[in-house]
């Protein structure tokens, strides 16, 4: 899908620039980041969205949707990187892996359109971080309240598996937009990718991240102070959840109180 189609929350046009290579995400991110604000967002959101610099995502998420799961048959698929959600000033950080290849890829929303992403919004909203308790499509209405949903890495992914150079080639993409954002004081990632790829956002951001490696568990804790050259940047709280995935919700791994106690302790640590 070329940019400027008018997909529900899609910010790109035909100026929108289009990252081909690591370099290119590099450069395109960075230079979001030096127009700062509001419109420094938008244009990362734009252009992540119309990035191609993996070949081998840009083909698994264009040819799913084509062929699209048969209960899906009738309904237009996305098929393209996915921006991050929620408001510039969010003091809550959300992040996952990647979007789902029926649920984001098809919707055009991040964490949307699948059981996972049911659970998510429905803790959101009992959080009071979400204004509705379900999210279906880009265009419903929701929106979040002092939180931003992010991913490591922005398009589906085979086997929901990135390799390592997919992971690092999309990393500045999800660093510019912590950069972007002046209020952060809580991080939350669900799932051991999402903890790592924000171990290494937050390290490039500046703050110290402490010698072992925090180790990733639901309700893991782990402070990263920004030292005070760095002032101007709030310490954060790097918190661990399980994956709202059915292999963890079906089996009991992760219930509701312990997905709504991870956000209660969120909201208590930015201070909401």
């Amino acid at each position: 899908m070329p940019p400027g189609t008018g997909w529900p929350g899609d910010q790109a046009d035909d100026t929108t620039p289009v990252a081909t290579t690591a370099a290119g995400v590099r450069r395109v991110a960075a230079a979001a980041v030096r127009t700062g604000g509001a419109d420094g967002l938008a244009a990362l959101d734009a252009a992540a969205t119309v990035c191609r610099a993996c070949p081998r995502l840009v083909a698994w998420r264009e040819e799913v949707a084509v062929t699209k799961r048969a209960s899906y048959a009738d309904e237009p698929y996305f098929g393209r990187p996915l921006a991050g959600m929620g408001p510039l000033d969010a003091r809550i950080v959300v992040v996952g892996l990647a979007p789902a290849a029926q649920g984001g890829n098809r919707t055009g929303r991040i964490f949307t359109g699948d059981r996972s992403a049911d659970w998510l919004h429905a803790a959101l909203h009992r959080a009071g971080l979400a204004t509705q308790a379900t999210s279906l499509h880009a265009g419903d209405g929701q929106q979040l309240l002092h939180t931003r949903m992010t991913m490591g890495v922005r398009c589906a992914p085979p086997a929901n598996k990135p390799t390592p150079a997919e992971r690092d080639t999309c990393a500045p993409w999800m660093t510019a937009e912590l950069r972007l954002m002046p209020d952060v004081r809580v991080v939350v990632t669900l799932g051991s990718f999402g903890w790592d790829v924000a171990l290494r956002t937050l390290r490039d951001l500046g703050h110290v991240v402490p010698t072992p490696k925090p180790r990733f568990g639901h309700a893991a804790e782990a402070l990263l102070p920004v030292p005070r050259a760095g002032a101007g940047r709030p310490d954060v709280l790097l918190l661990g959840c399980f994956h709202p995935s059915q292999q963890n919700t079906f089996t009991g791994r992760l219930t509701e109180p312990m997905l709504d106690a991870v956000l209660t302790r969120a909201r208590e640590a930015a201070d909401l």
